[in-house]
């Protein structure tokens, strides 16, 4: 009986199982197959480009990923773990600011289906109480912050890791300083372990951070610090910065925004600032709290941690009134109970308002609590005073019914959803507040007038009557769909997407808005500004970002009767650039500050200690040039030059890229539904697109329903290759042994035009499909040989695959095979292991090449020192000769003496240290030849008679 392609045979979905398992080269498009099927996100070009730049040598230790912000260096890197994941290459981790944890978390689980956990002091603590001595042993990718990386230095070292990607890395570009422990720690604790860069700003001050960055990726890339600035400091020299370039170029990939405006579209952020005047007992209320904070000493504040508590209670005081009521009122208490001996409130529990304490903590990195001693009789009398002012903050605080900067909000958002109408939005405003006192006294607020039923809350823990009613209609609405997750995630999925669907505003806080996307929404209002310029555009790229239609309006408040207030807008808004134009922030300006926590520590410590308006002046001021010395114009241009590539480079290379990964994304995705309807006939119906699975062919878990490749409707399951449903298909079509048989191929019934097969019809033939599996340079690759062909003829290996196209019927076959397929075979096979050879014998070169170049920066350090002894000698000389008396005479020549004695020493050592430089890159090239030795096995998959009629 006729078997059409839509009922192919077991030797066609044995084929397809092997395509789709196949392995590939380092740096080929193939190897991202399964990170590119399986990834639900819209992958632009020149992320798949950043993606194989990682991938691209397998004896690399790493890559930067440089791209510029809003370019989504965050995909990038999850391609990559996406494939290590899938290779089952799982010992991954990410390092990241504190305050990005969550958006790792979910841009990975949520467009990668990668499993993650976050690890902290807490999870890290009661992973030993349950018994795991080393919590970095995870199946899962792990995810912690800067800090706790540091502060587990020796936990990391012992663990052989498949990749570490660190983000932000422009941290550790003065690695190279004595000064930066941290860097040093990190770089240190993850010596062996293969590393993606992801930085914006790899190089900002100083040509040493690019020393510095490279030299955490691999210190063998460049020499040592005294040899880099010996070569490199000077660039005049057109040689000198060719070399410079072209050892960069094979560790640190750029891209930038105008070299992909062909494939994203950009859309404009307009800035709108609504001034304010608090009431009279409000200024009040700022000024006793201020003054209160300001203090020599405090009792409520342990010294360990009073720039943290007292940047959190200056955070409460400017967000509103009822913020900073609940902690002065938690302070007070917490104070009472230590004047009865009792274990106080931890300070974090008693600022739990301030959702953000946790990661503001870590990256504030304050020194442990100290122990709680008794109480003498003077610190006693202090208490009782302290909580007596304490108790009065709070019932001024507790007497204001309304703020200022609330009704403020209203008028702007009347104004802003104006704006946001004209240019063609919808009405959707994000409203961040860094309190959730505030949270609840806004939703009042507005609620009681315009916006009543149309308003969402968004927070850390989301445990309201509202958001629990939300979570429950929105699992009923998605019962039975792979978008229900059972963990917290399913809670805020369900309220960004009641936003999206009914609701005009959500009121968010800080750590609650992390990590997702609005891309729906084009208003954002920062009713509470933070000092870090970093999390400011955190936020507004929570809708400025890629997918965003329209252009975004930014909301600011500002209390034009505080001068601070006024000095931080303006350098936010000025220098900073955050709230207007296409791209918001410049590389060149977020990356000059490093770290924004820096920056908001020195904000702090301007509110603390300045107290007049010319003091704040002066400081502010300061701060302004500092920021204009960091910022350098020929510095930028010195990285334009080392760094990026023309842009008609950059653009051939990324049109290729974009075909390329749009040709092999389809034709995975066709061999995948082709292989699935073959499997599931008889458990699914199948339409186009989508299949409805009806019965569970597996004796695991796995959801009944509509099954769609690639998803449309959000209720369907996204069918992707690493689902266990897929590798059940995959696996059930691989065990199924194949006896030799006799194919007959329709070519009158297929629907198309193929040359090569036409040309058959009529002849018969044999044809053998092996898998030819190499072994080399830290990598598997599989090679799969089509051999065969007539009577008379050997037919290419393209021509042979072809054959599978066509529909055919199968017989049951007594003849033998050819050996002439075995010597087919061999022939391809000497070929395939050949041009292997010969590919990693280029790599084999470029690190030849790399260790070379090492060991030469190493002898131009040795002989600088040489040189310098020379020049004291001839200065020495050159002294002696100007002296007049004896003894000076004497004493001239002793030292020369000396420095020529020093000179002889080092002109040995010199010597044993090149022949040792020598030694070791002989070591090295030996390691790399033992990595080339290639292993191979051969394994015959099927074989067939063949007839083309």
């Amino acid at each position: 009986m006729l078997r059409s392609m839509d009922n192919p045979t077991p030797f066609h979905t044995r084929l397809y199982a092997e395509q789709l398992t196949q392995r590939f080269a380092s740096d080929s498009l193939e190897k991202l197959s399964t990170a590119l099927m399986d990834a639900q996100v819209d992958l632009n070009p020149h992320q798949v480009d950043a993606a194989l730049f990682a991938f691209h040598s397998p004896l690399s230790k790493g890559a930067i990923l440089a791209d510029e912000v809003g370019l989504g260096k965050t995909i990038e890197a999850g391609l990559v773990l996406a494939q290590k994941w899938a290779e089952r290459k799982r010992c991954i981790l990410v390092i990241t600011p504190a305050n990005l944890r969550k958006q790792w978390y979910n841009e990975l689980n949520q467009k990668f289906f990668l499993p993650c956990q976050i690890l902290e002091s807490k999870s890290y603590s009661a992973a030993r109480r349950a018994g795991r001595d080393s919590p970095f042993e995870a199946s899962d990718v792990l995810i912690c912050s800067y800090q706790f990386a540091r502060t587990k230095a020796a936990d990391l070292r012992r663990i052989q890791w498949d990749v570490v990607v660190i983000d932000e890395a422009h941290r550790l570009r003065n690695v190279y300083k004595t000064s930066n422990v941290l860097a040093a720690e990190i770089k240190r604790s993850l010596e062996h372990a293969p590393k993606i860069l992801l930085t914006a700003t790899p190089l900002q001050n100083n040509l040493l951070e690019l020393y510095g960055l490279v030299s955490v990726i691999d210190d063998r890339i460049f020499g040592d610090l005294n040899s880099f600035r010996e070569q490199y400091s000077n660039l005049s020299d057109p040689k000198t910065f060719h070399s410079l370039r072209e050892r960069l170029k094979a560790v640190c990939h750029r891209t930038l925004r105008r070299q992909v405006q062909p494939y994203i579209k950009y859309t404009k952020r307009h800035a709108l600032v609504e001034d304010f005047t608090p009431h009279k007992n409000e200024l009040e209320l700022y000024e006793q709290v201020s003054a209160y904070l300001q203090r020599d000493n405090l009792q409520a504040l342990p010294n360990s941690q009073r720039n943290l508590i007292t940047l959190v209670l200056r955070k409460l005081l400017a967000s509103s009134s009822f913020a900073i009521a609940g902690a002065l009122k938690s302070i007070s208490d917490r104070l009472q109970k230590r004047l009865k001996e009792e274990s106080g409130t931890p300070l974090e529990e008693t600022l739990e308002d301030f959702e953000d304490f946790e990661a503001v903590a870590e990256e504030w990195a304050d020194e442990a609590p100290e122990p709680q001693v008794p109480l003498s009789d003077q610190e006693r009398q202090a208490i009782e005073a302290e909580i007596n002012d304490l108790q009065r903050f709070f019932a001024l605080a507790s007497s204001i019914e309304d703020n200022a900067k609330g009704q403020a909000l209203l008028i702007a958002l009347r104004k802003a959803f104006a704006e946001a109408e004209r240019l063609g939005a919808k009405r959707k405003a994000i409203i961040f507040t860094e309190s959730k006192r505030t949270q609840s006294y806004l939703l009042k607020l507005l609620e009681t007038g315009d916006y009543t039923g149309k308003v969402v809350l968004f927070n850390g823990s989301n445990t309201d009557p509202a958001s629990r009613k939300i979570h429950a209609a929105w699992q009923k609405r998605y019962a039975g769909t792979d978008h229900i997750t059972g963990t917290t995630a399913d809670v805020r999925s369900a309220l960004v997407d009641e936003f999206q669907n009914h609701a005009e505003i959500m009121i968010a806080t800080e750590a609650g808005a992390e990590g997702i996307n609005l891309q729906f929404c084009s208003l954002v209002v920062n009713y509470d500004l933070p000092w870090n310029p970093q999390r400011i555009e955190q936020r507004i790229g929570r809708c400025h970002r890629y997918g965003q239609a329209h252009d975004v309006v930014v909301v600011n408040f500002l209390n034009r009767s505080n001068e601070a207030d006024q000095r931080v807008f303006e350098l936010l808004e000025q220098k900073f650039k955050l709230f207007d134009g296409v791209f918001g922030s410049s590389d060149e300006v977020l990356g000059a500050i490093e770290s924004g926590v820096d920056f908001e520590k020195r904000i702090a410590l301007i509110y603390q200690k300045c107290r007049t308006p010319t003091e704040i002046e002066s400081a502010f001021a300061a701060l302004q040039a500092e920021l204009n010395v960091e910022i350098t114009d020929s510095m930028k241009t010195t990285r334009q030059k080392l760094l990026e590539n023309f842009d008609e480079e950059v653009g051939e290379r990324l049109k290729l890229r974009q075909e390329d990964s749009r040709n092999a994304l389809n034709r995975f995705e066709a061999l995948l539904w082709k292989l699935t309807q073959a499997e599931l006939k008889a458990v699914a119906v199948f339409e186009p697109h989508s299949f409805l699975l009806q019965q569970n062919p597996t004796n695991q878990e796995i959801p009944l329903g509509r099954y769609e490749l690639p998803r449309r409707n959000p209720e369907a399951h996204f069918y992707r290759l690493s689902d266990t449903l897929a590798q059940f298909v995959i696996a059930k079509a691989k065990n199924r042994h194949l006896e030799t048989a006799e194919l007959v191929f329709d070519y009158a019934s297929y629907d198309g035009k193929i040359s090569v097969l036409e040309q058959l019809r009529g002849q018969s033939g044999w044809l053998r499909l092996s898998k030819y599996s190499l072994s080399a340079l830290t990598q598997i690759e599989d090679h799969l040989i089509f051999a065969g062909g007539t009577d008379s003829l050997t037919l290419e290996p393209d021509i042979l695959e072809s054959l599978f196209k066509l529909p055919c019927t199968t017989k049951n076959t007594t003849a033998t095979a050819p050996e002439q397929l075995d010597v087919l075979t061999l022939a391809q096979q000497k070929r395939i292991h050949q041009d292997i050879s010969e590919r990693n014998a280029k790599f084999f070169e470029q690190e030849a090449v790399r260790l070379d170049d090492w060991a030469e920066d190493l002898k131009v350090g040795l002989e600088r020192e040489l040189k310098d002894i020379d020049r004291q000698i001839k200065e020495a000389r050159r002294a002696a000769s100007l002296t007049l008396s004896l003894q000076e005479k004497l004493e001239a020549q002793k030292k020369i003496k000396q420095l020529e004695a020093t000179r002889s020493a080092k002109r040995r050592s010199l010597f044993d240290a090149q022949d040792e430089i020598d030694v070791q890159r002989g070591k090295l090239i030996e390691e790399l030849e033992s990595k080339l030795q290639q292993q191979a096995t051969l394994e015959t998959v099927f074989t067939i008679a063949w007839t083309v009629r």
